[in-house]
């Protein structure tokens, strides 16, 4: 039995963490720029990140079952490949954990009126947070320089968030609401 290399696993745990907080921040970004109650915020944040997630997990299974396989097909030996299911674990895990962090305040909130008056705010900071860590991590591992690579992931995930709030707020005026 092979033992298993947690750094194997780098590309799936960037991958799913930074989609999971980019995507579900994004979706909280255009909610409150299209001035939606935190009720819908949560509906729409949740029903992202369990759809998404495992969408994310389902498509990494795929393709590294049809990786493993083209590799097989090409070569008399076995493939040193990645298991398709621990692929597909580790994205969807590191998608739903990270992915969560922008929801964290607004599940909270109810219990802090000093948390509920700033659950946006709150949002955006973890969120941040969770983009330099994940982006550490990768720079660690890959030794490619952590504090550059926080920044980028950091300025990556900014930039989708500000699209989706201004996506929901110029929407939310067109319509008319």
């Amino acid at each position: 039995m092979t033992r298993i290399n947690k750094k194997e696993y780098i590309t799936e745990f960037v991958y799913g963490g930074i989609d999971g907080a980019v995507t579900t921040f994004a979706v909280v970004s255009g909610a409150i720029g299209a001035s939606l109650s935190p009720a819908v915020i949560l509906i729409l944040g949740f029903a992202n990140l369990f759809a998404d997630g495992f969408s994310m997990g389902v498509s990494n299974y795929l393709s590294s079952k049809s990786q493993n396989d083209i590799a097989s097909t090409h070569s008399h030996k076995h493939p040193d490949t990645k298991p398709p299911i621990a692929t597909a674990l580790v994205t969807l895990s590191s998608f739903v954990f990270v992915g969560f962090i922008p929801l964290l305040s607004f599940v909270i909130a109810p219990f802090s009126t000093t948390i509920d008056e700033n659950k946006f705010l709150l949002s955006a900071v973890l969120t941040g947070c969770a983009f330099l860590v994940v982006g550490a991590i990768k720079g660690g591992v890959v030794k490619r320089g952590r504090a550059r690579s926080a920044f980028l992931t950091l300025v990556m995930g900014g930039t989708a968030a500000a699209i989706a709030f201004f996506v929901g707020f110029f929407v939310r005026r067109m319509l008319g609401f």
